[in-house]
C-alpha cells in the first residue's frame, strides 16, 4: 500500500544553500559527432595515463601461480592459464597459455594417442617449450611490466605483443628476487575503463562499420565466391560436420582462441573454442579429437555463456557497456536488418571482433580521427582473443 503524505503531517523540507561553486567546464562537446567521440578517446588516453597498473586490481583477488616442476595434467584441474614460476632459480618462467596446451594435443595427435595419457600424466610445464621447437612454433617472449607503470604503457606493450595477459612483477627489497604481483588482462583493463570512463564510453557513439574495429568478411556476397575458396576470408570458420582436429589446427595455425561455426547459409549456429579442447584434455578424451563439432558440443561444459553476437550498426561505446556488465572475450558480427533490406540474411557471419580489435583502436594505434581510415585487418589476425 502507498502511504501519502498530508501538508501537515510532512515532515520540513530543509532548503539546501544553492552551490555558487561553479562546475568544471566538460572537454566534451555537447552533441554526438565525430568531434565528440575523438574528444571522448582523448579524455580515455589521458585517463590511462594517469592511473597504474594497481588501480585496476580488484578489492580482492587470488593468483594461482604454478611451478615449472608441475606436470601438466594437475596444473589443467585449476586453471588455463597463469604465470610460470622456475623455483631452482627462483625467477619468472613465463606465461602457461591455452595455446600451449594446443601445441600439446597437435604434437601428440601427431604421434600416437596410446602415449598420450600415458605421458601427460608425467609431463611437465617446462618441457612445453620443446614442443614448440618440435612443431617449429616461435617461443613466446618474456612479457612482464611493473605494477606502478601506468595503464596506457601497459595498454600499449600488450598491443604491440599480441598478448593477452601482461605479467606485473616487482622485485623483494631484501633478497633481489622478483615477485609475481599479478597478471593484468585485457579484459580487466576494458573493463576498467568502462567502469571509470562512464561519460567519455557514452560519446564512442560511431559504429563499429565506420570504425572499422575488428575482422570483417571481404566478399559483401558470400555466395558468389567460387567454390573451394573460403566464403568468409580471412576468418575462419567450420560447420557442425567439422572434425575438432581441424579446428584445433585452426587454433594452432592461426593462434586464435575460437572460431564461428556456420551452417550452409553462413548463418552463425554457434562457437568453438580452445576451452571446449581443455575440456576434452582434462577427461583424458584425446580420441575425442576426431569427432564432429555437432558431436564435441555434446560434452560442452554446462557454465558456457553462449555466443555473443552484434550487428556492424552498433557503437563502440555499446560494446564497451556490454564489457562492463558481462564477461565477454570476443563479439561475432551478424548481418542485422539493414543488411536483410539490402538482400542479406540476418544472422549471416559478417566479421568477428576481439579485445585486441577494442584494445587496439582505443588506446590509439591510428591517430585521433583517422578511425574510419584503418587499414584492413591482416589475416593472422583474423581470429579471436
Amino acid at each position: 500500500m502507498n502511504a501519502t503524505l498530508s501538508p501537515t503531517s510532512s515532515p520540513k523540507v530543509v532548503r539546501r544553500r544553492v552551490s555558487t561553486r561553479r562546475r568544471a567546464a566538460s572537454h566534451l562537446p555537447p552533441y554526438p559527432s565525430q568531434e565528440s567521440h575523438d574528444a571522448a578517446l582523448y579524455g580515455i588516453r589521458g585517463f590511462l595515463k594517469g592511473r597504474t597498473s594497481y588501480d585496476a586490481f580488484p578489492v580482492s583477488f587470488r593468483l594461482i601461480v604454478l611451478d615449472t616442476k608441475l606436470n601438466v595434467k594437475k596444473a589443467l584441474q585449476c586453471v588455463v592459464s597463469a604465470p610460470l614460476w622456475n623455483s631452482e632459480k627462483s625467477k619468472f618462467a613465463g606465461m602457461l597459455t591455452v595455446l600451449d596446451i594446443i601445441h600439446l594435443i597437435q604434437y601428440y595427435y601427431h604421434t600416437s594417442y596410446d602415449y598420450a595419457a600415458t605421458d601427460v600424466e608425467t609431463f611437465r610445464l617446462e618441457s612445453l617449450r620443446d614442443i614448440e621447437k618440435e612443431l617449429g612454433v616461435a617461443t613466446p617472449p618474456l612479457l612482464r611490466e611493473h605494477p606502478s607503470s601506468t595503464l596506457y604503457d601497459a595498454a600499449k606493450l600488450l598491443i604491440q605483443t599480441h598478448a593477452r595477459r601482461l605479467p606485473l612483477l616487482d622485485s623483494d627489497t631484501e633478497t633481489g628476487h622478483e615477485v609475481i604481483v599479478s597478471v593484468l588482462t585485457q579484459y580487466r583493463l576494458l573493463k576498467f575503463i568502462s567502469i571509470n570512463c562512464h561519460k567519455e564510453v557514452q560519446q564512442l557513439h560511431l559504429s563499429l562499420r565506420k570504425l572499422k574495429i575488428g575482422t570483417y568478411v571481404h566478399s559483401s556476397s558470400p555466395d558468389s565466391v567460387p567454390e573451394g575458396h573460403n566464403p568468409y576470408y580471412p576468418i575462419a570458420t567450420a560447420s557442425l560436420n567439422t572434425p575438432v582436429f581441424d579446428v584445433v589446427h585452426m587454433f594452432s595455425e592461426r593462434a586464435i582462441s575460437a572460431v564461428p561455426i556456420v551452417d550452409e547459409e553462413g548463418v552463425v549456429v554457434n562457437l568453438y573454442e580452445t576451452v571446449d579442447v581443455i575440456t576434452l584434455v582434462r577427461l583424458g578424451a584425446y580420441q575425442s579429437l576426431d569427432l564432429t563439432i555437432a558431436e564435441a558440443l555434446t560434452q560442452r561444459s554446462p557454465d558456457f555463456p553462449g555466443v555473443v553476437v552484434c550487428t556492424a550498426s552498433d557503437s563502440l561505446g555499446t560494446l564497451l557497456q556490454l564489457i562492463k556488465k558481462r564477461r565477454v572475450h570476443r563479439l561475432v558480427v551478424v548481418e542485422g536488418e539493414e543488411e536483410e533490406k539490402k538482400g542479406g540474411k540476418k544472422g549471416r557471419l559478417l566479421g568477428i571482433i576481439t579485445l585486441s580489435d577494442v584494445l587496439r583502436y582505443v588506446i590509439g594505434e591510428s591517430g585521433i580521427g583517422e578511425g574510419v581510415e584503418q587499414e584492413e585487418q591482416k589475416v593472422e589476425d583474423a581470429g579471436t582473443s
